[in-house]
């Protein structure tokens, strides 16, 4: 391998360990498991681990688990001048989760993934607890993850399922046929909606927010257990979501 591309294979293994332990960075995440998150070998992910540790960007706990370092946390808080549309939706997500009762989440499009950004816990005492921020899924999974796609051209929809192995990993409910069917129910409502293809027991609806170029760059996004979805009550939540996502939308832009 020549060197700009041996370079380029080391920043994008080296961003692939960032973004799997943002996934567990309440709970840290072993060698070992980063490694099997990111199809690596044990020694190289330790190597590059090792290495990203002298720099600040991550750490290690008594116990050896790898967590996110503190030099990471200062980039971010200089990036969020720019990026930081969780501190624009703030108060959209407890409107919703107070009005509603259900957990309201903001999430990201980065790439072919959604990424959880910003969470307000909802009222009712009984919750789902799949989704947190730092939390990436592949776009086409979840209801933020459905949204998003369906507002994407049909062209670009139809590259990301070709490229993408959602039914091999994430079961025959995503497979391109369910996929696509979801989308279509989306563009009629205007919100997508998760019913429990997760996690058994815990529903989901989204609604796309654009940026000003009118691309779906995040999504709001309400989860809960099933019995608070019930066929009456969705519409009702889509409202509100499609309400919140349009005043965000208009913030941004």
């Amino acid at each position: 391998m020549d060197a700009p591309k041996a370079g380029n294979a080391v920043i994008s293994r080296t961003a692939a360990l960032l973004r799997a332990l943002s996934d567990s960075a309440d709970a840290g995440a072993t060698t070992t498991a980063l490694a099997r998150a990111v199809d690596l070998p044990r020694a190289t992910a330790h190597r590059l681990l090792t290495s990203l540790s002298e720099e600040g960007l991550v750490d290690r706990t008594p116990d050896g688990l790898w967590v996110l370092g503190p030099e990471l946390y200062i980039l971010g808080s200089i990036a969020a001048q720019r990026y930081d549309i969780a501190t624009t939706a703030g108060d959209i997500l407890r409107d919703l989760a107070r009005s509603t009762g259900e957990s309201a989440f903001l999430s990201a499009r980065r790439g072919d993934e959604t990424v959880v950004l910003a969470a307000e816990e909802g009222t009712f005492p009984l919750r789902s607890h799949v989704l947190h921020p730092g939390k990436r899924l592949p776009l086409g999974i979840a209801s933020a993850g459905v949204v998003l796609l369906a507002h994407l051209p049909d062209t670009d929809i139809d590259r990301y399922l070709e490229r993408a192995d959602l039914e091999g990993e994430w079961g025959h409910d995503h497979s391109t046929a369910g996929i696509k069917r979801r989308i279509a129910e989306t563009r009629v409502f205007g919100y997508s909606v998760n019913p429990a293809l997760l996690v058994e027991g815990s529903w989901g609806i989204g609604a796309a927010v654009f940026d000003r170029a009118g691309r779906p760059e995040w999504a709001l996004s309400l989860n809960g257990v099933q019995t608070r979805f019930s066929a009456t009550r969705r519409p009702q939540l889509g409202e509100a979501l499609l309400r919140a996502a349009h005043d965000l939308t208009r913030r941004v832009r």
